[in-house]
């Protein structure tokens, strides 16, 4: 479906829950846990997915919060592989229970994994995150073992924090078919990291001047994909801040709660539920017109964004 200028969106960011084990200082330092209470439940985020699917969406994530704390996820998986207008399934995850599930959600449907890893440092990963770096990095062996391709490593850089990791993160893609993503802090929600401790993919790129550019594997593709001569995998740039892609944005978000947010950089939301209590059609209508009514592009750093990555979906 087109929205209001030109842009084809047929890619659907759906939260699955808000909670999540860990605590990262950029997304959800501070935060309670969601009540579980209110999140949608399993046959309401398929009929959402189902309903974005008729109007042109054929690629689907499920997010979080961290999505592998659902125990219905393979019932949501399947119920959204069952769609035939999807052809395409991903899970955003911090991988601390990925090992034991990957077969799983592969026999569901599941297509490929990214998998948020901020740090190769057991001890600084663990003050970042407060998670198990060896839970990851069992998580990254079995998506790539499972074939859940290609799997994607996502790194926020802080400066001073973990950006003298540059170099560990790129060697991972020597070797190993995966792509290290490098992410531009964005000021979202009650995160406390200073602005200015922002890596642009400017200074990475000026660091690694043997990085050379690739096509995108698909038209609105977030990320500017390098690769070093003779490596297995990639590297991408992920830089909201610095270089803008509004233009090309193709994406909607709905979270756990049912509220669906056409831009992640600005507050505006919109209730399905109301749509959902009215009926199929009703939801499909209100979809629609929040596609179509798609701002042009993000707020970040003219408005206070409210809700932090928890809330909207990582």
């Amino acid at each position: 479906m087109l929205d209001q200028f030109n842009r084809q969106v047929h890619y659907l960011r759906l939260s699955v829950t808000e909670r999540c084990q860990l605590r990262c200082t950029y997304c959800r330092a501070g935060e309670n846990l969601c009540p579980k209470k209110k999140e949608l439940p399993a046959a309401n985020l398929i009929e959402i997915a189902k309903a974005c699917a008729e109007l042109g969406i054929d690629r689907v994530r499920l997010t979080g919060g961290e999505p592998l704390l659902r125990r219905d996820l393979l019932e949501i998986v399947k119920g959204i592989r069952s769609i035939p207008e999807i052809s395409d399934i991903a899970l955003t995850t911090n991988a601390q229970t990925l090992a034991e599930q990957a077969s799983e959600l592969k026999k569901a449907g599941l297509n490929r994994v990214n998998i948020s890893l901020d740090s190769l440092d057991p001890e600084k990963f663990k003050t970042l995150t407060g998670g198990d770096l060896k839970k990851v990095l069992r998580g990254v062996e079995a998506a790539i073992e499972n074939d859940l391709q290609p799997v994607k490593l996502n790194a926020v850089l802080v400066k001073g924090v973990n950006d003298s990791e540059l170099a560990d993160f790129v060697a991972l893609t020597r070797n190993l078919p995966i792509d290290v993503r490098f992410i531009e802090y964005m000021e979202i929600g009650s995160s406390t990291i200073n602005p200015e401790k922002r890596v642009s993919s400017d200074a990475i790129l000026k660091q690694f001047p043997e990085l050379k550019p690739l096509a995108p594997r698909y038209f609105g593709q977030p990320s500017t994909d390098y690769q070093m001569e003779g490596y297995r995998g990639r590297v991408g740039l992920i830089s909201p801040i610095s270089h803008q892609f509004c233009a090309d944005c193709n994406r909607i978000r709905v979270m756990s709660d049912g509220m669906l947010r056409p831009c992640l950089g600005r507050n505006e939301e919109v209730d399905l539920l109301p749509a959902i209590s009215k009926g199929y059609q009703a939801l499909k209508e209100t979809i629609q017109k929040a596609i179509y009514f798609k701002p042009r592009m993000h707020e970040f750093g003219k408005q206070k964004l409210e809700r932090g990555m928890s809330h909207i979906g990582g």
